[in-house]
């Protein structure tokens, strides 16, 4: 059991008032805080310690017992700064938590070492950071010790840990014990252990067996995201332990081969999660016995073998404690037998497996299921309503598009959904009715399942508490509804290529992400600019019949933007310079517009921007240029078909990360900067079309590119054109061979950043980034942490698939 505030303070029943050395003891400790929120604002001289905010007295002593400034507990912004050494005055704390607070890698004051009647120590993820002071050993009736979600360097050993022989709860996550070949042996001889976090430590394998378990209380013990392996003696302690291990994690590892019989031997687990190792086989038979045996977690192995069989090695005494069975991510076969079997079966997860054949009607008389998750698999048949006759309390559901909805036009459902999960599932052409009853859902997806209904007609569909909605590639039509609603988190909303009438409104632009490309939205982008939220990160509105100018106020207020996509629209007027406050922009495309006047010298200022096109529009002036790195990230620059005069400038070649550069079809003039030859990873080139003149640069990479980057220049010369400079031999060029041909493709080639490229980026990223993080999406709320996470680096990989894309571009040229 985790120990309480309570078990650490000594309450009497009269009050004595603070000690006058202890009052000025945390007024240092105040003026080393920055209080950005005045949470310490009740910390006066002239009032009583004991009355200030997260402190607490003893009644008995009038002595400071607890120093609680958990800035989660403020339900507020953290403080800031250092701590001051003057807590070594506070010397009868019993409690000290300084979690969620930001003390900027500051190191953990030595002198917390000397609080010797510590029993309660919480510096987690305070952003502490150097060293781990050693002195912690001192705190000998320390029960509780948080360390992790900080910032330490290695430590080279831990040997300071077995001093403290009252510990009962540790947490060291994320700390690197990449150096600490002992850990386990240390850990080991901490006799009254109960609870031990050691999530992403970098653990080193473990080859020898501690000879004494000295705890014998361990209930709980989270070894996840360390990479071991099964040649490590861990499992062989765990199986051969006297511990009664409660809760077990050995998730994120590479654990492999069989499922070891062993742990059916720690009788008391009842949470055992294996996700994202690589087990193999089946489950062992042994695992039936495990009358404790609550959560089973087996997500992302490689376990094949039939359902039916992983079923029945859990028939025994295990199938009547089970509640929770995850299995997805895996190549499990058969058809998806009765589960009745499981009569306290709360979730179950089989998505993304080879499961065939029909779901069951005795799936209806499960009461106790909450959560349902059968897509991405080939199951057929019709699911009816007998299949949900009886789950009051289903909140979770995804089903997979290969089968057949038959419900009738009536039907109310006997639960209220919080995720709905359909996509590809065929319930057009009309909004189900059943679905129109789920109010209180935050997880929607029903994209690409053929809904061909009116957007007014589903008002419904609009919820305050939506946290992801997909309602993508359908046929909804008419006008999205102007409503008056406050979401109270920030969603991901997708009602991209469907076709949507009229304006958007604004109470849409105060998400995440939103993406309504694709459809046939019209007017001003005015309400955009209303809003103040600092949280859109992702705004794609591309490919619709959007006008009217951009107001130089509408991005002083999205400093989070990450992602901007006005590709294809009818916007007119000039680029305004605000666009200079979207400090984090990284993909910014304004793409076949009607945008006049000089490009904004403000564009500097987008110092992590990757992605830039500006291609279609009639700009006019120079060329930014880019001093001070200001956009040296940047990968992809097009500036096609404009209106662009003057020269290239040579500090061009600052951008040392560029792999796609087109400014064809301008009017720039004078030569051809030979630092363009120092980028060494361009890849892709056109400069055709232009009023260019000299000799062509030459270098490693230039000497790639054939005629087709350089023509429709004429006063340029030097290979790749047949035209010598003054002075050179007339020679057979390679290059020249098909240079008609690319002369001919010309026009194709300037429209390769399509909207047929974004799709494909899209779902090029999805694919590869999901086989790094997609693992996490292991419930509802990762999922949507999953999507956050995935907006934050998605512009990023825009670049570089867009850079594959141009390659492959580039070698159908050649």
């Amino acid at each position: 059991m985790r120990p309480t505030i309570a078990n650490y303070l000594g309450l009497g029943d009269t009050h004595l008032g603070c000690k006058e050395h202890e009052r000025q003891a945390l007024l240092k400790i105040k003026q080393d805080l920055i209080d950005d929120y005045g949470l310490l604002s009740s910390w006066s001289s002239n009032q009583d310690c004991c009355m200030w905010s997260g402190l607490r007295c003893s009644n008995q002593t009038g002595h400071v017992i607890m120093l609680n400034l958990n800035a989660s507990s403020f339900r507020s912004w953290p403080l800031r700064g250092k701590l001051n050494p003057s807590l070594f005055e506070l010397k009868y704390l019993t409690y000290l938590d300084v979690s969620f607070n930001d003390f900027n890698q500051s190191q953990i004051p030595e002198i917390i070492g000397s609080l010797s009647n510590l029993r309660h120590l919480d510096l987690y993820h305070a952003n502490f950071g150097r060293n781990i002071p050693f002195q912690l050993g001192n705190l000998s009736n320390l029960q509780y010790l948080n360390l992790g979600w900080n910032n330490f360097n290695i430590p080279e050993n831990i040997e300071w840990l077995p001093q403290l022989s009252s510990l009962e709860y540790l947490c060291m996550s994320t700390v690197n014990l990449s150096k600490v070949n002992n850990w386990l042996h240390v850990v080991n001889k901490l006799p009254y252990l109960t609870s031990l976090y050691l999530f992403s430590c970098n653990l080193p394998n473990i080859f020898s067996v501690p000879l004494v378990n000295s705890s014998t209380s361990l209930d709980g013990l989270d070894l996840s995201y360390n990479s071991l392996t099964s040649s490590s003696s861990v499992l062989e302690w765990l199986f051969n332990s006297n511990t009664s291990i409660v809760a077990l994690d050995l998730s994120y590892n590479r654990f492999q081969g069989l499922i070891p019989d062993g742990f059916s031997k720690i009788n008391s687990l009842a949470k055992l999660y294996f996700y994202k190792n690589e087990f193999e086989g089946g489950i062992p038979k042994s695992f039936g016995g495990m009358c404790n045996l609550k959560i089973l977690s087996l997500s992302l192995n490689n376990l094949s073998g039939q359902l039916l069989e992983f079923f029945q090695n859990l028939t025994g005494c295990a199938n009547h404690s089970i509640q929770s069975l995850n299995f997805d991510w895996n190549q499990i076969m058969g058809s998806l037998p009765d589960i009745t079997m499981f009569p306290s079966l709360r979730i179950l997860r089989l998505h993304s497996n080879h499961l065939k054949g029909i779901v069951p009607e005795s799936l209806g008389k499960q009461s106790n299921l909450e959560t349902l998750y059968l897509s991405n698999n080939s199951l057929e048949g019709v699911i009816s309503e007998a299949h949900f006759s009886n789950l009051t309390k289903l909140k979770h559901l995804a089903l997979p598009h290969t089968l057949v909805f038959n419900f009738s036009f009536d039907w109310v459902p006997p639960f209220q959904l919080d995720e709905i999960s359909l996509g590809s599932c065929q319930l057009g052409p009309r909004f189900p009715t059943w679905l129109r009853t789920q109010k209180y859902y935050s997880w929607i997806d029903i994209s690409n399942s053929g809904i061909s209904d009116i957007i007014s007609n589903s008002d419904w569909i609009f919820s305050r508490q939506v946290e992801y909605m997909n309602l993508s590639f359908n046929q909804i039509s008419g006008q999205i509804p102007n409503l008056s609603l406050e979401f109270t988190s920030y969603p991901i909303i997708d009602l991209s290529s469907n076709k949507l009438e009229g304006g958007i409104p604004q109470f849409l632009f105060e998400s995440a992400y939103l993406d309504v490309s694709k459809n046939m939205l019209s007017g001003p982008i005015s309400a955009l600019c209303e809003v103040q939220n600092g949280n859109l990160n992702f705004l794609v509105l591309s490919n619709n019949r959007l006008s009217g100018q951009i107001p130089d106020s509408c991005w002083m207020h999205l400093e989070g933007l990450q992602v901007l996509n006005l590709a294809n629209n009818h916007f007119h007027g000039k680029i305004p310079s605000s666009v200079g406050f979207l400090h984090r922009i990284v993909s910014l495309d304004l793409d076949n517009n009607n945008f006049s006047g000089e490009l904004p010298s403000s564009l500097n200022n987008c110092k992590e921007l990757i992605f830039l096109n500006l291609g279609y529009n009639a700009l006019v002036g120079q060329i930014p240029i880019w001093r001070g790195c200001g956009a040296c990230w940047i990968g992809f620059l097009k500036s096609s078909r404009n209106r662009l005069t003057g020269q290239i400038t040579s500090e061009i070649g600052m951008l040392q990360s560029l792999d796609a550069l087109d400014l064809s079809k301008n009017q720039l003039s004078s030569g051809i900067p030979s630092s363009l030859s120092h980028i060494d990873r361009l890849s892709v080139l056109d400069l055709s079309n232009n009023n260019l003149s000299g000799k062509i640069p030459t270098g490693p990479q230039l000497d790639t590119f054939n005629a087709s980057s350089y023509e429709g220049n004429p006063n340029l010369c030097g290979a790749p054109l047949p035209k010598k400079c003054s002075g050179e031999e007339i020679a057979q060029n390679p290059a020249m061979n098909g240079s008609r041909e690319h002369a001919g493709m010309q026009d194709e080639k300037e429209g390769f950043i399509s909207m047929g490229f974004y799709v494909s980026v899209a779902l090029g990223f999805i694919a590869g980034f999901w086989g790094v993080v997609g693992t996490l999406v292991l419930n509802m709320s990762l999922r949507v942490a999953f999507f956050r996470f995935l907006n934050d680096f998605k512009d990023r990989l825009y670049v570089a698939i867009s850079v594959n894309m141009a390659r492959v571009q580039r070698q159908l040229q050649n």
